[in-house]
C-alpha cells in the first residue's frame, strides 16, 4: 500500500505542475489578446518616466517585439526558474511587490477560514442536538441564508455598525486586530455556508447509523457521541470543501480588502489594472492558480491517510487487473 500511494502522490503532484503552468500560460494568452499596448499605455506614459534605453532594454527582456509564441515560451521558461519579471509601471521585481502586500491577504483569508470552520462546525452541532423550541430547525436555513447573501454587503453591514456606529474600528488603512476580525467575518460567513451543508448532510447520516443508535443506548451523552463518533466521518468529507472554497477565499479577499481600505492583493491588483501593468497581473492569476492547486494537492494528499476507504478504493483496480 506504501508503493501504491507513492505511485498516487508522484501522479498528483505532475498533474498539479502540468495545471499551474496551463493557467499561466492561458493567462498569458488572455492577456495577450486584450486591446491595448503595454509598451504605448505603460512605458511610454510621461508620468512613469522611463528613459528611451530603460523601455528598450525592458522591451528585449519580455521580448515585446518578438511573436506571442515566442514570448510564451521565454515566459514560461522564466517561470520555470522562479522569475516572475519587473513591473512595467515601478520597474520593480514582480516578486517584491507581491511579497509586501501577500502577508496582509493570507492573514485575512486564514482568519476568515477559521471563522467559516467555527461557524460551520457551531451550526453542525446545534442542528443535531438544539432542543426543537430553541430554533433547530432554524439553523438548518442558516447555510442557504449565508450563500444568498454576497460578502460585500456583509461587509457594508459590518462597517456601517461597528465602524461608524461604534467606532470599534477605522474603515481607511484598516490593519489593526479588530478590523481584520470584522472583515473575516464578512469574507468567512459565505464560506461556512458550503462546509456547514456538507457537515449537516453527513451528521444525519451518521446520526442515524447502527453503531450511533447503540451509542445513545449505552448512555453517552450527546456531546461525547458528537465528538467521538459523530465528527470525525462527518468532517472528511469537510476537507475536500475547504479545498475547493480556497479560490472563492481569496476572490473574496480581494473585494472584502477594498471595502475595509486593506492593503493586499486586491489593491495591488487594482492598480495593476488601471495601469496595464501585466507582468504584476499575470504573478497574481498564476499565485491565486498554485495556492488553489497545493491546498487541493494536499487535501487530495490527505484524503488517503485519513480515510482508509479510499486506499481499499483506489487497491481495487490494480487487483483486477492483476487477476486477468
Amino acid at each position: 500500500m506504501n508503493s501504491d500511494y507513492a505511485e498516487y502522490a508522484v501522479k498528483r503532484v505532475l498533474q498539479a505542475v502540468v495545471v499551474i503552468l496551463l493557467a499561466y500560460a492561458f493567462t498569458f494568452v488572455v492577456i495577450s489578446v486584450l486591446p491595448g499596448d503595454p509598451v504605448t499605455n505603460t512605458l511610454r506614459n510621461p508620468q512613469n518616466g522611463f528613459t528611451e534605453d530603460e523601455i528598450g532594454r525592458i522591451v528585449s527582456y519580455y521580448g515585446l517585439d518578438r511573436p506571442v509564441h515566442v514570448q510564451l515560451w521565454e515566459s514560461l521558461s522564466r517561470l520555470v526558474v522562479g522569475d516572475l519579471g519587473v513591473s512595467l509601471r515601478s520597474g520593480l521585481p514582480v516578486d517584491r511587490l507581491i511579497g509586501d502586500v501577500l502577508g496582509s491577504t493570507l492573514l485575512l483569508a486564514t482568519s476568515a477560514l477559521a471563522v467559516a470552520l467555527v461557524l460551520a462546525f457551531a451550526i453542525g452541532f446545534g442542528t443535531q442536538y438544539l432542543p426543537k423550541r430553541y430554533g433547530q430547525g432554524l439553523l438548518r436555513a442558516f447555510p442557504s441564508l449565508f450563500l444568498s447573501v454576497p460578502n460585500f454587503v456583509i461587509g457594508l453591514v459590518l462597517i456601517n455598525v461597528f465602524a461608524f456606529q461604534l467606532g470599534l474600528f477605522r474603515v481607511i488603512d484598516s490593519e489593526g486586530g479588530l478590523a481584520t476580525f470584522f472583515a473575516a467575518i464578512a469574507l468567512g460567513i459565505p464560506v461556512s455556508a458550503q462546509v456547514a451543508e456538507v457537515l449537516i448532510a453527513n451528521l444525519d447520516h451518521e446520526a442515524g447509523q447502527e453503531y450511533a443508535s447503540v451509542a445513545r443506548s449505552r448512555g453517552l451523552g450527546q456531546a461525547r457521541l458528537f465528538l467521538r463518533h459523530l465528527l470525525k466521518p462527518s468532517a472528511l468529507p469537510v476537507v475536500t470543501v475547504i479545498a475547493l472554497t480556497v479560490g472563492e477565499l481569496l476572490g473574496g479577499a480581494v473585494i472584502t480588502e477594498q471595502i475595509f481600505g486593506r492593503t493586499g492583493i486586491g489593491s495591488l491588483v487594482e492598480r495593476s489594472v488601471t495601469t496595464q501593468d501585466l507582468p504584476v497581473l499575470q504573478a497574481v492569476v498564476t499565485l491565486a492558480a498554485v495556492i488553489f492547486v497545493v491546498v487541493n494537492l494536499v487535501a487530495d494528499l490527505a484524503y488517503p491517510l485519513l480515510d482508509p476507504r479510499v486506499r481499499l478504493a483506489d487497491a481495487k483496480p490494480r487487483e483486477r487487473e492483476e487477476a486477468s
